[in-house]
């Protein structure tokens, strides 16, 4: 499908959404992280300047910052933050971060997560404690409603009202509505069809507690002999706000272990005995989409039975980070993909592909187009 379908999508409109993520939500993030953690005054400067200059410099990598070579990022310096492609422009600030805390410079601050805080304390809630609590109840129920169950977990992330509940027939109707496309049902199929099935791949989105259900999803299938492993992809270094690391990874398994929930305990088996693996491929930290991932990806991509991309950004990477027309096909967007691929998204972004026309007219005319950014929708979509 050509790129020249759609244009890039890019914050230099006032009035757009990702206009206000570099003008509003980039810098609230930069004061959040100096009040989470006591960084030291050069450390502190550095975040005032990156600060200023998001908002009113152009872009100025460092010169010693293999990354932006890597990437083919460097072609963007001296560049207003707001001209870039929005994929670029946050990517490149989240890197200026990390460089302005110390995380990549030998020292005491090197490897220190500058989002840890936020996400160990969404760990820590009353929230968390009774989703956790439900499991109970949901073990009890037939497999297919304990399936259906924690996919909607996993898709909605750390909506609690949206968690590991049993629906009733009204609130199932009402979740339904939410979503703007729906394969669930293939995507049940995919899951638990058993035809020689042994891989599964799961693309993590963020941490903390919304980790929790990913992790839970992937149990279940491993228990109930769905897969025979699972891999599951994590960022090797702190990238957006939320964005699940290894560290964040063990940080949610011991807190199930903690809450003696019998899932954590097999997790922390398939992690022992190799069923569960982590990867973290330098990729999953480029500003690029997943249509220009390296060969050594596509072939752990193709290796798999299924792959699940869980998240917005995910789903950003996987369709291309462009103003498609939303009716564009999701098999057309994701043809280059080696395999069964799936998405479970929260809408949190303008991109959207896959959608009947009546659903797009129906959303349009109800909310305009904060539909599109809002949270408030989801979609699964697959691709065999």
């Amino acid at each position: 499908m050509p790129d020249s379908a759609a244009p890039v999508i890019r914050s230099d409109d006032p009035a757009s959404f990702p206009h206000s993520v570099l003008a509003e939500r980039h810098p609230a993030l930069i004061r959040k992280v100096q009040d989470a953690t006591p960084y030291d005054p050069q450390q502190r400067r550095a975040l005032d300047e990156l600060l200023k200059n998001t908002l009113e410099g152009v872009v100025a990598p460092p010169a010693d910052d293999a990354w932006w070579d890597t990437w083919n990022v460097r072609r963007h310096a001296g560049r207003s933050w707001f001209s870039l492609p929005f994929l670029a422009a946050e990517s490149c600030f989240y890197r200026q971060l990390l460089n302005a805390v110390g995380y990549f410079t030998p020292g005491p601050w090197q490897g220190v997560d500058p989002f840890r805080p936020f996400k160990l304390a969404e760990l820590d809630t009353p929230e968390a404690a009774a989703e956790l609590t439900a499991l109970d109840t949901l073990a009890e129920q037939p497999l297919p409603e304990q399936l259906k169950a924690l996919l909607h977990g996993s898709l909605w992330g750390n909506r609690a009202d949206l968690g590991f509940r049993i629906q009733t027939a009204e609130e199932g109707a009402a979740a339904h509505s939410q979503l703007v496309a729906d394969d669930s049902e293939l995507l049940s199929t995919l899951l638990t069809d058993g035809s020689g099935r042994g891989l599964l791949c799961l693309v993590a989105d963020n941490a903390g507690r919304e980790l929790i259900p990913d992790l839970l999803l992937i149990d279940h299938l491993l228990a109930h002999g769905h897969f025979d492993r699972a891999v599951l992809h994590l960022k090797p270094y702190p990238y957006f706000v939320s964005d699940a690391t290894t560290a964040d990874t063990l940080d949610a398994v011991r807190h199930l272990v903690a809450a003696k929930t019998a899932a954590g305990q097999r997790l922390w088996s398939a992690l022992s005995d190799g069923r569960l693996i982590l990867r973290a491929h330098p990729f999953s930290c480029a500003p690029l989409p997943y249509a220009d991932m390296p060969a050594d990806l596509r072939d752990e991509f193709a290796s798999a039975d299924l792959t699940l991309l869980k998240g917005d950004l995910n789903y950003r990477r996987l369709v291309g980070d462009r103003l498609w027309p939303p009716t564009t096909p999701f098999a057309a967007a994701t043809a280059y993909f080696p395999g069964p691929v799936a998405a479970l998204r929260t809408l949190k972004s303008d991109v959207i592909v896959g959608l009947d026309a009546e659903t797009e007219a129906a959303l349009v005319a109800a909310e305009g187009q904060r539909w599109r950014t809002s949270g408030t929708r989801a979609l699964i979509q697959v691709r065999v």
